[in-house]
């Protein structure tokens, strides 16, 4: 691929309405972010950061909009501030939101909307 092609393909990539890519900017932004969510596999972290939340952001080095975004258990919010859904998932594992949850979170609807627009999807 040319590199007028290469630029014009990145270009688009970047500028999905609605959507947070998540390439290598976001990833490099949501590190410490992902890093502390992939802690959550055991269960002494889970607990820790249901301890003292602030503080257990802190000792990863999550940034002031990361923290935030946790604060709301916002997923959308944290996706923009650089979290990988794998990783994330592991954080909404703790408060038991489902995919569902997610889901409606992602789409602006609640989660019975959600669920009934799946239901009617598999129609």
């Amino acid at each position: 691929m040319e590199d007028a092609q290469l630029a014009d393909t990145k270009a688009e990539r970047q500028s999905i309405p609605g959507t947070t890519i998540f390439d290598g900017r976001q990833a490099m932004r949501g590190y410490a972010l992902n890093k502390m969510c992939y802690s959550f596999n055991r269960a002494e972290n889970r607990a820790e950061f249901l301890a003292d939340e602030d503080a257990y952001c802190a000792k990863y080095g999550l940034d002031e909009e990361q923290r935030e975004a946790i604060r709301k258990r916002n997923v959308l919010d944290l996706i923009a501030a650089g979290g990988n859904i794998y990783y994330l998932a592991k954080f909404a594992g703790i408060f038991k939101l489902s995919v569902q949850d997610v889901g409606a979170q992602q789409t602006g609807m609640t989660v019975e909307e959600f669920n009934e627009k799946l239901r009617r999807a598999g129609d």
